[in-house]
């Protein structure tokens, strides 16, 4: 399958509704869960997360890239400097690995369909030239590590999973919980 890969911006947010159709992707996030506090995005789910999404947009922010198919959105990968996402900075599993400036990939979501055809690895190469291309130094994500024999279920693999990390040239770099890694690439 071709894929093309494109930021969102304002051009193309009509492309990122309908990938995540009136749920939000899931259960009302629109990929604000990192961005805000849990209490505003409790308060949000739903349409006013995708409010607040918008305003990021609309002030000329990118927050992640769109993958295509067709002519059509299938996939999505957030994306930014990782103080855009204080709620990483709340979490012990995910707290900083030193000191090093990095961006983070706060979210992958790929259209049901589409699923295991490849799309969030090409989504993660992508990342890391379009975070290359800002300044990036590192760029680190979260992914969740399947126990052994069970497979994630979608709900919940949300940030990805490390073999879709490790195919587009990420590395471990910490582990602070059995099933959350984080894990770095250098554009």
């Amino acid at each position: 399958m071709k894929l093309d890969y494109h930021p969102l911006t304002g051009e193309r947010w009509r492309d990122f509704e309908r990938l995540f159709g009136p749920r939000g992707a899931c259960g009302g996030c629109w990929c604000m869960l990192w961005r805000t506090s849990r209490k505003a995005f409790e308060a949000g789910k739903g349409e006013g997360n995708r409010r607040a999404m918008k305003r990021v947009v609309d002030a000329g922010e990118i927050p992640g890239l769109l993958a295509y198919t067709g002519g059509k959105a299938i996939g999505w990968c957030a994306l930014a400097p990782r103080e855009r996402y204080p709620a990483l900075g709340r979490s012990r599993i995910m707290a900083p690995v030193d000191e090093r400036p990095c961006w983070s990939v706060a979210c992958l979501f790929v259209d049901r369909r589409h699923r295991g055809a490849g799309v969030a690895t090409g989504l993660l190469r992508a990342a890391v030239r379009f975070a290359g291309r800002a300044g990036a130094q590192l760029l680190e994500g979260y992914p969740v590590e399947p126990k052994k024999g069970r497979p994630v279920p979608d709900a919940f693999a949300w940030t990805g999973v490390p073999a879709a990390f490790r195919k587009a040239g990420f590395r471990e770099v910490a582990r602070r919980s059995p099933t959350r890694p984080i894990m770095r690439a250098e554009p």
